[in-house]
């Protein structure tokens, strides 16, 4: 099986071109290789095994899509297909690009419809990127619905559930056991879980955050969603103004930032995901 591995912001996807396989749920095998199915969990799970696999977060099949550029379908690194994944989503962009499926400006489906996506030329302020690496800016899915626990906690949803708790001393937290807590709670069991996002604002008006991710089981270098949903949620806690924003958000992998409009009732529209994609490499896995 020929492959391609891609990370967003340390946030790492083998992606897998299956054009020319029949669509996801079928098992025509060509070529010698056997299209991935949803059914197939321990395979997925397998590919992603950073020690008997390729090692991944996660994996991302790129398909026909009647009316789109691609489909993009996802799957944690538990090989169980997900919710909307952001860094992933950016990534694809950055993997259809490469291989002559779409330009630098493109629309494709999701498991949460469907997203404009482009790619830029350098990074803001005209900063020019890294071998294999490009800018990449995807607008996310409105956000209308904010659950706000207290002043520090929220519960949104931007394509993916996430839990988002603004501390302080986030370098030294224990971000494993307390996200795992979270994320096994009975609040959110029941409901397939949740992901896990600590929050810290900084001097220069942006945010720090650490991500435990779901399927994962384990802190992340990023989480496109999450980094969405803490940009939300700090604004919502800041004041909540209508207007125009962006805000610069540093995640363990590499600095993100979020372009948004919010109406100042806690309404979030033309949201934008913007981050690095780089290609790490390609190859072949029997």
């Amino acid at each position: 099986m020929v492959f391609w591995k891609y990370q967003g912001a340390g946030n790492d996807f083998i992606m897998i071109d299956q054009r020319d396989m029949a669509a996801v749920g079928s098992s025509t095998p060509g070529d010698g290789y056997t299209a991935l199915t949803r059914d197939d969990t321990a395979r997925i799970q397998r590919l992603c095994d950073r020690r008997f696999g390729i090692g991944a977060d996660g994996l991302i099949l790129l398909q026909h899509k009647p009316g789109y550029d691609f489909e993009m379908v996802y799957f944690n690194a538990d090989g169980r297909e997900s919710t909307m994944c952001g860094n992933g989503g950016r990534c694809i962009v950055a993997f259809a690009e490469k291989i002559g499926v779409a330009g630098n400006h493109c629309h494709f489906w999701a498991i949460d419809g469907a997203h404009e996506a482009k790619i830029c030329a350098s990074r803001p302020g005209n900063v020019p990127t890294a071998a294999g690496m490009v800018w990449v800016e995807l607008k996310m899915m409105d956000v209308a619905s904010v659950v706000q626990d207290d002043d520090a906690t929220f519960v949104l949803h931007t394509g993916s559930p996430h839990f988002i708790r603004f501390i302080t001393d986030l370098k030294s937290f224990s971000v494993v056991p307390e996200g795992r807590a979270i994320r096994y709670s009975p609040r959110f069991e029941a409901t397939g879980g949740i992901n896990v996002n600590f929050v810290e604002d900084q001097p220069n008006g942006g945010l720090a955050i650490r991500t435990y991710e779901r399927g994962v089981e384990d802190e992340t270098l990023a989480c496109g969603t999450g980094v969405t949903a803490a940009t939300l949620a700090g604004h919502l806690k800041n004041g909540n103004q209508p207007g125009i924003y962006e805000t610069s958000v540093r995640a363990l992998g590499d600095a993100l930032s979020v372009r948004f409009r919010a109406d100042g009732q806690g309404h979030f529209t033309d949201i934008w995901l913007c981050g690095p994609a780089t290609a790490v490499f390609e190859g072949v896995i029997t």
